[in-house]
């Protein structure tokens, strides 16, 4: 074998080929459509490597199917499916399902929480400040102060909990200020305002058991900003694989990623987002405990360049699937 993939050479997934095992994708958030992508691929790749494998939308009435299988492969994204709901139906129902946990997967779609994790890991990240507009109603005014003792600007605003760079938007002076804290409120009305950092993005995938971080990924949209169009439309961002990077700030951002993925409880896959400054310092944006699967998807990239191909990367995430509880 070649690359990483020798590290997984003695999975034990093909003992489960006479299981019944449900690809769980769709559901009804935000990110709806880009989950019936990403459970679509894992679906046929299943269906190809010889597995007994039903796709079930989760969307409505699910819950007869659901109960129907013994091993859940999560494909959903965003709430409703990354933020522990589905997990602790899993957990009640018994059936053993891929990825992070309950608590794991309620923390890490919290921004806010993870960030302050983050601090008290000693784990770089950029200077924020957090709005809670589920008690109160703006105060523009306030804010603005709150800013120029915080971050400053620019400065980037973020709902608390989506992914996908879903209500995002990177705010340069204070007059852009309030149009785009509405915008993150439509979609949750608890908003991070983060410092905005020049530099170069980057991207580690961590999959297996053991976690073992992919090599790193940077990310290029030829936008300038790695919107939603960029992240899912082909030839509008540019990835360099592995990051064109000296050996000993890619081995350190490898470890903070995995590091990342211990602290916080993930298991079989996460992605953990950087941004490298100009002092090649490698400050931590996020984690997302179930990455995308799609054709221009970052985890399958990186696993393709370790040697890994899709079909073997979806057995290795399978073979995560356990009971949490």
């Amino acid at each position: 074998m070649n690359g990483l993939d020798g590290r997984f050479s003695r999975l034990e997934i093909r003992k489960q080929k006479n299981k019944k095992i449900g690809v769980l994708a769709g559901g009804i958030s935000s990110e709806r459509e880009i989950s019936l992508k990403t459970g679509k691929n894992i679906f046929e790749s299943l269906k190809k490597s010889g597995y007994n494998t039903v796709f079930i939308d989760m969307k409505k009435d699910f819950l007869d199917e659901v109960s129907s299988v013994d091993i859940a492969f999560l494909a959903l994204h965003g709430r409703y499916g990354e933020d522990g709901t589905v997990q602790g139906l899993l957990e009640l129902l018994k059936i053993p399902y891929t990825g992070s946990g309950v608590l794991s997967s309620a923390v890490v779609l919290d921004k806010i929480l993870s960030k302050k994790i983050f601090l008290s890991e000693d784990i770089p990240t950029p200077p924020f400040t957090e709005l809670d507009l589920c008690h109160s109603m703006l105060d523009i005014d306030i804010l603005k102060r709150d800013i120029i003792k915080s971050t400053g600007y620019p400065l980037v605003v973020k709902p608390n909990s989506e992914g996908s760079t879903i209500g995002i938007r990177t705010i340069y002076d204070e007059s852009q200020l309030e149009d785009g804290v509405r915008e993150a409120a439509e979609y949750d009305k608890r908003v991070l305002i983060e410092k905005y950092i020049k530099g170069r993005e980057l991207t580690v995938g961590i999959i297996g058991l053991e976690a073992v971080a992919l090599p790193v990924i940077e990310i290029k949209p030829k936008s300038g900003f790695f919107d939603f169009e960029s992240k899912y439309t082909r030839n509008l961002t540019e990835y360099t694989v592995p990051a064109e990077i000296d050996v000993k700030t890619a081995e350190n951002i490898m470890e903070i990623s995995v590091n990342c993925h211990r602290i916080l409880g993930c298991s079989g896959i996460s992605r953990v987002d950087f941004i490298l400054d100009s002092n090649n310092i490698p400050y931590v944006l996020e984690i997302n405990t179930m990455p995308g699967m799609t054709s221009t998807s970052l985890v399958p990239m990186a696993a393709d360049a370790a040697g890994i191909s899709f079909d073997f990367l979806v057995e290795i995430i399978l073979d995560s699937a356990k009971l949490k509880i």
